[in-house]
């Protein structure tokens, strides 16, 4: 009897130990997914409110949850939110919409920092081969307009203010085109939100970005963004003809930082100014206000480029050539033009081209942490596609959003049933099939980037501009 009782044990012990593993929920993928992209470890020194009983991190968590929701009622989202929070994690940081966004609108100033610093730590661990470009972390800026409901909270925080009384608008009788001076203004701009965003060249993934009322000026936004971060070594910032003048060339130069941008008719360049000598493409930027000043100029480097689309022209602040050749600089200026799909992305993929929220406080609480919760979607989507070999140019927002928010409408379900959120994000990637016609549309033909700036004005420096430029390194 002591036998037999033995073997059943025996035996019962081995169709347990036989018994396939159970397979992990897509809800165990999902948070292993959100706590890669955040952790608690930067919260520390978070100053909140003493009757404050919630969690950073789960803060962060709700607000992203909401922004990944498919409904079109920014509450129902957050009961979707709160529903899937406390599954994933077994706690909802606040239990009101209203709440949340409170919590939010207190605290976004001091969270995304934070989060920028993490998601860019986990930026260069996802894709590490991209995340320079040769020695440069290139990273362009452009800026863009998000429209809000027109409320008055709105429309008082956004909306142009003075429209009409400008010095140009006020100037339209005096000129000489009769048809022009006798068109009537535009109407006002509708409440929008303006926003400078920097873009991460190499992974083609947001870095930081910064907003304001419709009339904000991009150059103003990030210079800003330079005097309060700390930028990493040898980063190369990349505009339009639209980043151009003296202080703010300057003021990224002074910052430790370099830029690289296309020049038009609207840039007054010297030559052979001091020891530049002629046919180096060293030209310089000293407009007569800083000279006056007793400001120095600003060396630069000259690139004619060439291409299918026209003629441009490009300067760098970055004069030697080993450290950034002419070669590099025509590969390097293209990659530029990828900002303009992070906004279409962000307006028509994430569906942000006219936001929710009719409280101005809450319309920018909505843009910053839509922003955040777009780029973790890309970022998981890079981060599985690196481990493959998929280049970041090749992965498709469409798809991982898809992906993410399968795994949030079947988290309950275990692998096999659909296809895991790892495999769904690596296969997010854009078609590979050649189209016989362009994709642009046919009632807007011409391409957006084309260079239609003409050439900038290059001019040999005057005696007294030498002299002044002479007297000025004597006295330095």
């Amino acid at each position: 009897m002591k036998s037999t009782g033995s073997s059943a044990k025996r035996s019962t012990r081995k169709t347990e130990n036989s018994s396939p593993k159970q397979k992990p929920r897509e809800i165990d993928r999902l948070k292993r997914a959100i706590d890669w992209c955040l952790n608690d470890s930067g919260f520390g020194d978070l100053k909140v409110h003493g009757n404050a009983k919630w969690s950073a991190k789960f803060l962060i968590v709700l607000a992203v949850l909401s922004a990944w929701g498919t409904e079109s009622r920014m509450t129902d989202c957050f009961a979707e939110a709160s529903k899937l929070s406390m599954n994933l994690y077994g706690t909802v940081a606040i239990n009101t919409y209203q709440g949340m966004m409170r919590a939010l609108l207190a605290y976004t100033g001091q969270l995304l920092p934070i989060v920028w610093l993490r998601l860019q730590a986990q930026i260069e661990k996802a894709s590490p081969k991209n995340f320079r470009i040769g020695r440069w972390l290139a990273l362009a800026v452009d800026g863009s307009r998000f429209t809000t409901p027109r409320t008055k909270s709105n429309e008082q925080a956004f909306a142009a203010k003075n429209y009409g009384k400008g010095k140009q608008a006020k100037s339209r009788a005096k000129w000489k085109n009769k048809n022009k001076r006798s068109k009537k203004l535009s109407t006002p701009v509708k409440p929008q939100i303006w926003l400078t965003l920097v873009w991460h060249m190499g992974s083609k993934l947001p870095w930081c970005w910064k907003s304001g009322p419709s009339n904000s000026s991009e150059r103003s936004h990030l210079v800003e963004m330079i005097e309060t971060m700390i930028f990493p070594k040898n980063t190369l910032f990349c505009g339009d003809a639209g980043f151009t003048g003296y202080e703010f060339w300057s003021a990224i130069i002074e910052s430790g930082n370099n830029f690289l941008v296309r020049v038009g008719g609207n840039v007054k360049l010297l030559k052979n100014l001091g020891h530049c000598r002629t046919g180096d493409g060293i030209v310089s930027l000293w407009p007569d206000a800083a000279a006056r000043r007793k400001q120095p100029p600003i060396l630069l480097r000259l690139i004619e480029v060439k291409n299918e689309r026209g003629t441009m022209y490009l300067v760098t602040s970055v004069l030697n050539q080993r450290q950034l050749s002419d070669s590099m600089l025509k590969r390097l200026y293209p990659l530029r033009w990828g900002i303009e799909l992070q906004f279409r992305a962000l307006k028509q993929t994430f569906g942000l081209a006219k936001l929710r929220s009719r409280n101005s406080g809450h319309a920018i609480v909505e843009l910053n942490w839509s922003i955040v919760a777009l780029t973790m979607v890309e970022l998981l989507a890079v981060k599985e596609q690196s481990q493959i070999e998929i280049p970041p140019e090749h992965s498709s927002v469409s798809a991982a959003l898809q992906a993410i928010r399968q795994a949030m409408r079947h988290w309950f379900e275990r692998n096999g049933e659909n296809a895991s959120l790892d495999a769904c994000l690596a296969a997010a990637i854009k078609d590979k099939y050649e189209r016989t016609t362009r994709k642009e549309a046919r009632y807007k033909p011409n391409f957006k980037d084309k260079p239609a700036d003409g050439k900038p004005v290059v001019i040999a420096a005057t005696l007294k501009q030498k002299r002044a430029y002479n007297a000025l390194q004597t006295a330095a």
